[in-house]
């Protein structure tokens, strides 16, 4: 896993072999931020992001390095959350909070609004087609939601939809 730009761009972190994770392409990610920068966010505002599904804590880690002024990262797996929890040691990452926990549990209990969040789910997700109305009430007043999905998925009738974006078998779609 390797931090694309910002504070701690080139820094990489392996990934253990173990790990049942599925990162986002560094080709997916660079084009993720490159809309975000461009089209979305500032991130001279130094925005609050919400990382569900924090797996190898790649994006997490993205939003941390480019001025997210707190990152919380929600990832159930213990093994997952330990790397999470080790590599933000090491970066001495201030801003970035792994938490162990499950995604849903922690959007029903959370009273903290965020101005990005992202979700990563496995793309097997049994209730994956539930996770923007779970993530969105805790999405703050022109915020943006991003979920990223594989292509048996289309939210385009969503209430809340705005835009669309693949890159190969990576499918971001953007809500506010």
């Amino acid at each position: 896993m390797r931090i694309i730009r910002g504070k701690y761009k080139g820094r990489s972190f392996p990934t253990p072999t173990n790990f049942k994770a599925r990162p986002t392409t560094d080709f997916a990610k660079e084009g993720l931020f490159n809309i975000l920068e461009n089209v979305y966010i500032d991130f001279d505002d130094e925005p609050t992001a919400l990382d569900l599904f924090g797996g190898t804590g790649s994006i997490g880690l993205e939003f941390a390095s480019r001025g997210c002024r707190k990152v919380v990262s929600v990832e159930k797996d213990f093994k997952h959350w330990q790397f999470l929890h080790r590599v933000s040691k090491e970066l001495g990452a201030d801003e970035w909070f792994p938490v162990k926990g499950d995604v849903f549990k922690y959007c029903s209990t959370c009273k903290e609004k965020y101005d990005i969040i992202f979700a990563d789910p496995p793309y097997a997700l049994p209730n994956l087609k539930d996770i923007p109305d779970a993530a969105l009430p805790l999405l703050a007043d022109d915020g943006l939601f991003i979920l990223e999905h594989g292509k048996d998925y289309d939210f385009h009738e969503h209430p809340r939809f705005v835009d669309h974006r693949n890159y190969g078998s990576v499918n971001f779609t953007f809500f506010k």
